[in-house]
């Protein structure tokens, strides 16, 4: 299971270019230290690939594994709520959701959450947990200290569900 950020519309490639661009500009390296000092402007990267554990399969058989999810706007998670089948059935707001930020599936032309909704189950628990870490900037947890024993360990801060915090 591959989780690696890349740009938008980019394959294996431009994942190691990115990475590569990323390693250049930190301080301290080699590239970096050769690099102006004036300052560059940053990319936000919006899109991330990834590589589902199963993988969804269409009506031909064809297996489809590699795909890129962006990041979710406020829009995403607020227009699900209107859906009526998520109304009737909160469990439903997952599939939706991942149906609009999962841009790319394979070689399938659009990915919609009629196709969320047909994948396997360990696919759909893999995405779920796929957008909570993209979204909340790489995790969901966080460190604590406890103020009695000063025992230092993580919470999980994620909803039980996509769209709760």
């Amino acid at each position: 299971m591959r989780r690696t950020a890349a740009r938008a519309g980019a394959g294996a490639g431009a994942v190691a270019d990115a990475s590569a661009e990323a390693v250049a500009s930190m301080p301290g390296t080699a590239a970096g230290a050769a690099a102006p000092t004036a300052p560059t402007a940053q990319r936000m990267v919006t899109e991330f690939a990834f590589e589902l554990p199963r993988g969804y399969v269409d009506e031909s058989g064809t297996v489809h594994r590699d795909g890129i999810m962006r990041l979710a706007t406020a829009r995403d998670e607020l227009i699900p709520m209107r859906d009526m089948r998520v109304q009737e059935n909160p469990a439903y707001l997952s599939v939706v959701l991942l149906g609009r930020v999962i841009t790319r599936l394979g070689t399938l032309p659009l990915v919609h959450d009629g196709v969320v909704e047909n994948m396997f189950a360990s696919d759909l628990a893999f995405l779920q947990d796929f957008y909570r870490q993209i979204n909340a900037e790489g995790h969901t947890r966080a460190g604590v200290t406890c103020p009695h024993c000063e025992q230092q360990f993580e919470v999980e801060l994620g909803g039980s569900r996509l769209g709760e915090s």
